[in-house]
């Protein structure tokens, strides 16, 4: 069944399925790389994999192989991916984002450039100029802030940006860049993104194309609707063995266009009135610098109040006073934090998403 995807080139040396299966290195993250290359290899029709734990506990999955080749040749089609074009892999292949770099490697052909997953992926790493990257975002922040690092950013020609929101600060240095970067929208259970946000079309200079986007719009043979919640449903049957329930509040532009509002799971019921925790964030974001999230505690009078919980020292009294005004002016009176609270350091998943439930259990 895999007789034609058994072949990969990796950091630009082509390698065969005898040498694949003995391969073996002293870092831990190429033989992570490796362990999954030998179950893709294994002759099993299916692979197990873990979600990222964001909402809660991760689980445990099995995914068809036949359905991940389905979703590699779609991301090729999509973003016009070429035999022997050079992929970056800097992310971790013990998850879904990482596996499917290795397989689209396999399936479309590419020469698979390898770097240790981390926070700063390009720090220790020089290359030629590269096709295709995946990142989550704060890899792609790092890279921006950082000289060296930024001159290697550069050279990626398409980025997509996954396992969480875009923030202002990361949109705003894309919206400087020549380079081509989409936000993409998809799950462990959709074998990654189904449906794809532009945040920079580098190559459309003059045009107003290359604004951001605000709206995902579906890969082929992906159909969305919404439940009486207002959550996205996905029917995706080249990918998906069932159709996807899932927690995230949009709405429906277009039969194949979305507006991502937030997590369902997220909402919060104060006084009556339900707040949706993302919808307040992207008004802070134009104040805040550095990470936050908005959240509740339970409350005798108002059932839940809303708290914002900041990363890092306390504000001092003058950013304090300015915090209040801004939020006195630009929130609605119900959506105006009830507390702030500050929290060293948040807890995360492996890809860098905050862990918004374990984070506030620290307070």
């Amino acid at each position: 069944m895999y007789q034609d995807f058994q072949n990969i080139i990796l950091d630009g040396k082509k390698f065969g399925v005898r040498e694949l299966q003995k391969m073996t290195s002293i870092l831990s993250w190429k033989n992570d790389v490796y362990q999954f290359i030998r179950e893709w290899l294994d002759g099993k029709p299916a692979i197990q994999v873990s979600t990222s734990g964001t909402t809660g506990t991760p689980k445990t999955i099995f995914l068809q192989k036949n359905k991940m080749i389905a979703s590699a040749l779609k991301t090729g089609e999509y973003f016009n991916i070429q035999k022997n074009e050079r992929a970056l892999l800097c992310l971790s292949p013990n998850y879904i984002a990482g596996k499917m770099m290795i397989v689209r490697a396999f399936v479309l052909g590419l020469d698979l450039v390898l770097v240790e997953p981390s926070g700063n992926p390009l720090k220790n790493t020089v290359f030629e100029e590269v096709n295709f990257a995946a990142m989550v975002p704060l890899q792609a922040l790092n890279s921006f802030q950082n000289e060296k690092e930024h001159q290697q950013f550069q050279k990626i020609n398409k980025i997509i940006i996954g396992g969480g929101s875009v923030g202002k600060t990361l949109l705003n240095f894309i919206q400087k860049e020549n380079n081509n970067f989409y936000a993409t929208y998809g799950m462990t259970e959709t074998i990654t993104h189904i449906a794809v946000k532009t945040l920079r079309n580098g190559m459309l200079q003059q045009s107003s194309k290359k604004e951001q986007s605000n709206f995902f719009e579906t890969l082929t043979n992906v159909q969305i609707k919404t439940d009486d919640r207002g959550c996205l449903i996905i029917n995706a049957p080249d990918v998906a063995e069932e159709t996807v329930v899932t927690n995230d509040l949009v709405e429906i532009i277009t039969p194949s266009k979305f507006k991502w509002l937030g997590r369902f799971d997220n909402i919060i019921n104060t006084g009556g009135i339900k707040i949706i925790p993302e919808n307040v964030e992207v008004l802070l974001e134009k104040y805040l610098d550095r990470r936050f999230f908005i959240s509740s505690q339970s409350d005798e009078v108002l059932g839940e109040r809303i708290i914002l919980i900041i990363e890092g020292k306390a504000l001092s009294q003058k950013e304090s006073e300015g915090l209040s005004n801004f939020m006195r002016n630009n929130l609605t009176k119900f959506s105006i934090p009830k507390a702030v609270f500050f929290i060293q350091k948040f807890l995360e998943t492996d890809s860098g998403k905050i862990k918004r439930i374990a984070t506030k259990e620290l307070l």
